[in-house]
């Protein structure tokens, strides 16, 4: 089991954080569409930029770029930050 998100990289404790509560998904029911397909990269960059919005003293501006930042160190859009 993975246990943290191969797209947010937010932790996944129990079965019920994971896409359609599969295991085997190897990415969170954020990161997740209602069918358990992966969201696309800006559908995640802007739910990304939205929580640092509002747990960080910054403008969306800033956020954005923590968020892409953030998302580059990350499996599921390696080849998105290399473009």
């Amino acid at each position: 089991m993975t246990n943290v998100c191969i797209a947010c990289g937010r932790h996944m404790l129990s079965a019920n954080q994971h896409a359609t509560g599969d295991e085997e998904k190897p990415y969170c029911i954020f990161c997740a569409t209602p069918d358990g397909s992966l969201r696309s990269y800006d559908e995640v960059l802007e739910r990304l930029t939205e929580y640092y919005l509002q747990t960080e003293p910054v403008d969306r501006f800033a956020a954005s770029e923590m968020a892409r930042e953030h998302l580059a160190t990350l499996p599921a859009w390696s080849r998105v930050a290399a473009m």
